[in-house]
């Protein structure tokens, strides 16, 4: 993947610009496997391990923040896919490298009809849709006197509209769009219900019983996400150490930036805190691989502190970031400077609801405390 990051960095401006990854980029991923890691090997997938899928992300973050959380999302929403049923499988999965989209955000209505759904209403933050194939659209059902019940519906795109209304300051050219559904009948097959899933039960006959596919898709998106993080504060890093020695601090003795000791200072301790952010990282990764592979359950403590975790290693690598960007000097806020984009990246995706680090960590702390953790997104 590093071979790639010349050419994606060179386009991460543009891309920006344009409000969505470009169609190089796009198709230069696709033509290296990122689509396939989740995929299952019977369509030509990968099923690649999960400390793998987090080292390339990361490189494709390092390169541009929005293009790498374009590519986990879609390479996250592959693994969903994959618990639909088997039905439904066939259809979206006509080739491995067939890209998928979604969001967990329930904007649409999902009313019975004619062996399925018609679905009604908007899904924002609809992360890559101008390129993807399909969308996993989330809606609420109402299904009588109860509460309603939450589903992923798989829409294929050309069934959707997308508003054109991603104009942001951070993670900028992952096109996150709204997209919208106007009466569009989904059949049965092509219905996941998130509850369910949540609890750990597929709908894939194939796929149930497949150790990788049994990796819960919250905790994997904890680890998709940390590798977006990651990958931006190591970028930032390696920005910083090249620029220090090409210019000075204005109005000081020093006219090379690398030999003050002010540097030393900013340098050393944001790069410690990329390093424990790595560490965290690594800990809940072989958390999520050790279950997979021994079938033990996780307890409830377990999966609130890898939400913490994702939380706290986002909020280390925006603290390293923030620090080398007031670091870097008054000429690093050129557009064409990366440091500038990286810590908006950062920024934006530590407000993500599944990521923000207060959040994440009250709801650790619930448990802790031995309360319920407040929300089934564990």
């Amino acid at each position: 993947m590093r071979e790639l990051q010349p050419l994606i960095r060179s386009h991460a401006l543009r891309a920006e610009r344009q409000g969505r990854v470009t169609g190089e980029v796009v198709e230069a991923l696709t033509g290296a496997g990122i689509y396939r890691m989740n995929v299952p090997r019977r369509f030509g997938g990968y099923q690649t391990s999960l400390r793998t899928q987090v080292d390339v992300l990361s490189e494709v973050s390092a390169a541009c923040g929005s293009t790498g959380f374009m590519a986990l999302i879609q390479a996250g929403c592959a693994f969903i896919a994959a618990l639909f049923p088997d039905e439904a499988q066939d259809e979206i999965f006509t080739g491995p490298d067939v890209r998928v989209g979604g969001t967990l955000i329930p904007g649409s209505r999902a009313v019975a009809a004619d062996g399925g759904y018609v679905v009604n209403g908007n899904s924002p933050f609809a992360t890559g849709c101008q390129d993807a194939d399909w969308h996993l659209l989330t809606a609420l059902a109402h299904t009588g006197d109860g509460p309603p019940q939450m589903l992923w519906l798989a829409i294929p795109m050309a069934e959707l509209k997308v508003l054109d209304d991603w104009n942001v300051s951070g993670l900028a050219a992952s096109g996150s769009n709204t997209v919208v559904a106007q009466d569009v009948h989904v059949p049965a097959h092509r219905v996941l219900p998130v509850g369910p899933l949540l609890a750990g039960v597929s709908e894939s006959r194939r796929n149930s019983a497949d150790p990788f596919y049994r990796m819960p898709v919250l905790l994997l998106f904890c680890a998709w996400t940390a590798a977006n993080a990651l990958g931006l504060a190591r970028a930032a890093l390696t920005q910083f150490g090249e620029r220090i020695h090409q210019r000075g601090i204005t109005y000081t003795v020093y006219e090379r930036q690398h030999e003050a000791p002010v540097t030393h200072l900013q340098f050393a301790e944001a790069t410690m805190k990329v390093a424990s952010a790595e560490l965290i990282a690594a800990d809940f990764v072989g958390l999520i691989e050790a279950r997979a592979a021994d079938g033990e359950p996780y307890t409830m403590q377990e999966r609130a502190r890898i939400r913490a975790q994702c939380g706290y290693l986002t909020r280390l690598c925006k603290e390293a970031a923030d620090l080398i960007g007031s670091a870097s000097g008054a000429s690093s806020l050129h557009r064409e400077v990366p440091v500038q984009r990286i810590v908006r990246d950062l920024n934006a995706l530590s407000l993500h609801s599944f990521v923000n680090p207060a959040a994440n960590l009250e709801l650790y702390g619930r448990v802790l405390s031995g309360l319920d953790a407040g929300t089934p997104f564990l």
